[in-house]
């Protein structure tokens, strides 16, 4: 994610992950390389097991520790993403969406790591936006941060837990929308990509997506999170954690209440949702997939 040497690009420039032709070839077809179908809403192919919040006074970011795992992921065309949702507009129609977090997609990326991912859409999904840099749209100004890039190290089952710290919030002056991976802005989505999101989201999500095409009939055995359901808790079960939103004065305050949306509570769900002292409001999410209780 970071190169290598810990050394930057030279002025002006940023770095960017190449796109090679087996790629694009990788994807359905052209149109759709990089880019998420209208089907990812809710009740369409994709399971969610996701947090979030709601506010009519509006939201202005969010930010969490991402527990940070190599999800397997089944079949083509599948994925696992845990990232931070941040939405205005109607669901099936004008959904305005800004999204970060960490992915394993090997129909995109060629391969079975976890990578740092930004994406962008205003109708939902239906024909704006992309993944990265792969359209007009996010614009990078960080010389060291790859978007696209593989994370490494990644957590082990009972031993070493790695995180990823995203922050995506709304610029008070320029009214650009911003993210960050730990203490460093990585880039942009300007306001004027959007209508919905230009002055301010209205409800942000923090949680897994995962993609089930049903091969042979039968529900994937692709991963969420780290594979284990909720309830396994530390050092097995993903987490979030010191979930934050960020009001008008660009201020991050800690969420207190949420909701949540479990899709397939038998494959994959969110347990022991609460608040600590060191992890302020968190939770753990995640599942198997395929299972007897999830055919």
């Amino acid at each position: 994610m970071w190169h290598q040497t810990g050394s930057s690009c030279p002025d002006g420039t940023v770095p960017i992950r190449r796109v090679t032709a087996h790629d694009v070839l990788r994807a359905k077809s052209l149109y759709h390389f990089g880019k998420k179908q209208s089907h990812v809403l809710i009740g369409n192919s994709h399971e969610h097991a996701v947090a979030y919040t709601k506010s009519s006074e509006g939201i202005y970011g969010a930010k969490a520790g991402i527990n940070l795992w190599g999800p397997f992921v089944e079949s083509k065309g599948e994925f696992s993403l845990s990232q931070i949702w941040v939405t205005a507009g109607s669901l099936g129609t004008d959904l305005n969406s800004i999204e970060s977090g960490w992915q394993v997609y090997p129909q995109m990326y060629g391969d079975n790591r976890p990578r740092f991912f930004t994406y962008w859409t205003k109708d939902a999904y239906k024909t704006t936006g992309c993944y990265n840099l792969l359209c007009p749209g996010f614009v990078q100004v960080n010389k060291q941060i790859v978007v696209g890039g593989a994370i490494s190290p990644i957590s082990t089952v009972g031993g070493h837990m790695a995180e990823v710290i995203i922050t995506i919030w709304k610029d008070p002056k320029k009214e650009n929308w911003w993210v960050s991976v730990g203490d460093k802005p990585v880039g942009y989505w300007p306001s004027q990509l959007f209508n919905r999101l230009s002055d301010r989201a209205t409800m942000v999500g923090w949680g897994g997506e995962v993609v089930n095409i049903r091969a042979h009939n039968q529900h994937t055995s692709t991963d969420m999170g780290s594979g284990y359901f909720a309830e396994s808790g530390y050092g097995k079960a993903s987490y979030f954690r010191n979930l934050e939103t960020v009001d008008y004065g660009n201020n991050l305050g800690q969420v207190q209440v949420t909701e949540l949306i479990v899709t397939a509570p038998n494959c994959y769900n969110i347990k022991t949702f609460g608040t600590h002292t060191d992890w302020g409001t968190y939770f753990y999410y995640g599942g198997p997939g395929r299972s007897p209780k999830c055919p």
